[in-house]
């Protein structure tokens, strides 16, 4: 079975490759010597700091297998690529809630740097679908759990 596209900006290709090369030079190093000072502690059949640093150990393995497998199959989206017309993955957007009359900015990445506290949303949450390939002036509804809601697209930046 093929690996899904990962689609990320070069922002997001590089914290990925930084969040990797910390993982495999620093915490990997770390992990290691709590196991090694847990085993010195001596039974480990009952030794809580090695369970721990042992499961962390698990998790930090299963997140670098996770990110090399990401950064495989990476397509990395060209400001180039953006069109000022149109919604796409690499655009910055300004929305307007229609029935509170807020406005919003988000840039709409791929979902591996998807981020809604930096106000970078999915190209596959319900928003970023609604909004991708639309013109500025548009209106698009969303359905979410509380009801739908009406978006119009004020500006593409």
């Amino acid at each position: 079975m093929a690996s899904k596209e990962v689609i990320l900006t070069q922002g997001g290709l590089e914290k990925l490759e930084k969040e990797l090369e910390y993982l495999k030079s620093v915490r990997r190093r770390e992990v290691a010597a709590r196991i090694k000072t847990a085993i010195s502690f001596g039974d480990i059949s009952e030794n809580s700091e090695y369970e721990d640093a042992k499961n962390e150990q698990a998790f930090i393995e299963g997140r670098i297998i996770t990110l090399e497998k990401m950064l495989r199959n990476v397509r990395l989206i060209d400001d180039a690529e953006t069109s000022p017309d149109k919604v796409g993955i690499g655009s910055r957007v300004l929305l307007r809630d229609l029935e509170y009359d807020e406005d919003f900015q988000y840039t709409i990445v791929g979902s591996a740097e998807a981020n809604p506290a930096e106000n970078k949303i999915s190209n596959e949450s319900p928003v970023g679908k609604a909004i991708l390939n639309k013109r500025i002036g548009d209106v698009v509804e969303v359905t979410v759990p509380a009801g739908v809601l009406k978006y119009q697209i004020i500006q593409i930046l």
